[in-house]
């Protein structure tokens, strides 16, 4: 997309001179002949950088200056042809990023333009590198599931086709999205994550897309939405199961399009934005429930990438206990081992809320234990406290060794959810809350485990 200037100069020759210059080196020239008018031209139009002149009839260049600097965050070059020390200074102060005196040199003032984009280029950039979240670990583990999911990645990280990303609570699917980013040619812009679930339906699309100033109470300003910002990188739109059908509509609109409005306006946005999208709902049922929208559906899931639970690969659990616990030594926790045996019963354990729950039990060890060296019983103590797991399965597991794998698993989820909803007094809310599950899943766990409430 062409970056837009602004020119704002009473002198209709001016403006036309540099508008043609302006078209002649690849912009897009927007003028104005006072400054109330190049202020109601940003309130309505997406803008990259201002040329202003000093002297404007009503009001003049500096007063427009300090407005343009507390409602946008662009680059402005001042001109003038009564330019004095004091003004330049003045012009500076106020937030100029150049002062140009009249007559132009076309060709100086092309150069300052494009050094003032690339400024505001590089600002942008860092600002949403302040803003994003700390970047994220690698994916750990040697597991057969763990080594074909980085295959996946490092295959469908190179194109720009568009990924669903599906897995339970806790199992790492933003991991997966930063991993795919980080291997792609857009990597030297930060992802933009919006976890669509956190924001009300009221908001979302005003989020995604950004709005006009008045187009709602509280909109008081004109502001970028996330698919702006993500312009020429790549999108993460997690829990996108909870998205609106309207939403879900215009976001089906980019994916084919490219292109969108902002909430309340009417003019169309070209973007190159790569979208990432996750879910721990199954789509196709929440298609046939008419939650969701099929096309969309279809459209994101080009390449479905399945994050696997932790009790999948519990041969992962050691390296992925090494992982955290060097993080929480780096946050001054101290330097703990782990005996085999406390591996072995980390091993044993069910994993409802999959990595997260095991990231959040070692920071408690961690933090808790007074001993250098985390024992078996340490551990038990920890799980039994937030569990609720008979003791005797927990600490021998002898109730389950003569099962299969299968229904070792069964019997263990059983024991571990009665004993959750005992403690509870037979809440779901409150138990799903516990151990880190949606409720409708652990209604649908409940129900496949033909457990029944009192």
């Amino acid at each position: 997309m062409p970056e837009t200037i602004l020119i704002i100069d009473d002198e209709k020759a001016i403006r036309d001179s540099l508008a043609e210059i302006l078209a002649d080196e690849g912009f897009l020239p927007l003028t104005a002949a006072s400054a109330e008018e190049g202020l109601h031209i940003l309130d309505e139009q997406e803008t990259d950088l201002v040329l202003l002149d000093i002297w404007l009839p009503g009001m003049d260049g500096l007063e427009a200056l300090k407005l343009i600097k507390q409602r946008f965050s662009l680059p402005v070059i001042m001109i003038s042809g009564h330019g004095t020390i004091e003004t330049a200074v003045q012009a500076t102060q106020s937030g100029a990023f150049y002062f140009i005196e009249k007559p132009l040199s076309y060709d100086k003032t092309v150069l300052v333009i494009r050094r003032g984009l690339q400024v505001a280029r590089l600002e942008r950039e860092n600002r949403l590198l302040r803003e994003s979240e700390p970047p994220l670990p690698t994916i750990t583990g040697n597991s057969p599931v763990i080594r074909r999911l980085r295959q996946q990645i490092e295959r469908v990280a190179p194109t720009d086709a568009s990924v669903l990303i599906l897995g339970k609570h806790g199992t790492g699917k933003e991991l997966v999205a930063q991993t795919i980013h980080r291997l792609s040619a857009r990597n030297r812009q930060p992802m933009i994550a919006v976890n669509c679930a956190a924001i009300p339906e009221e908001l979302i699309e005003s989020e995604l897309f950004g709005h006009m100033k008045g187009a709602f109470t509280g909109a008081t300003e004109t502001k970028k939405g996330k698919f702006d910002q993500a312009d020429g990188s790549t999108l993460f739109l997690d829990e996108i199961g909870d998205m609106s059908l309207k939403s879900q509509a215009k976001v089906l609109r980019i994916l084919q399009e490219q292109q969108f409005e902002r909430v309340g306006g009417s003019r169309t946005i070209g973007v190159d934005v790569r979208v990432l999208a996750a879910t721990n709902k199954n789509l196709e049922e929440e298609i046939e429930r008419g939650h969701f929208r099929a096309d969309l559906f279809y459209r994101l899931n080009v390449i479905p990438i399945e994050v696997p639970d932790l009790v999948d690969r519990p041969e992962d659990i050691p390296l992925l206990v090494a992982d955290f616990a060097s993080q929480f030594r780096r946050k001054g926790m101290g330097d703990k081992q782990f005996t085999p045996e406390a591996f072995h019963l980390l091993q044993r354990h069910s994993w409802p809320g999959n990595v997260r729950e095991l990231r959040n039990l070692i920071e408690r060890l961690m933090i808790m234990t007074p001993s250098e060296v985390i024992q078996e019983e340490d551990v038990a103590t920890s799980l039994g406290s937030t569990s609720g797991v008979p003791q005797r399965a927990m600490q021998t597991g002898t109730s389950y060794q003569h099962l299969a794998y299968k229904n070792a698993r069964r019997q263990f989820e059983t024991d571990y959810l009665r004993a959750k909803l005992e403690e509870n007094d037979g809440n779901v809310s409150k138990t799903a809350e516990d151990i880190g599950m949606e409720r409708s899943h652990l209604h649908k766990k409940l129900k496949a485990l033909d457990i029944t409430l009192k």
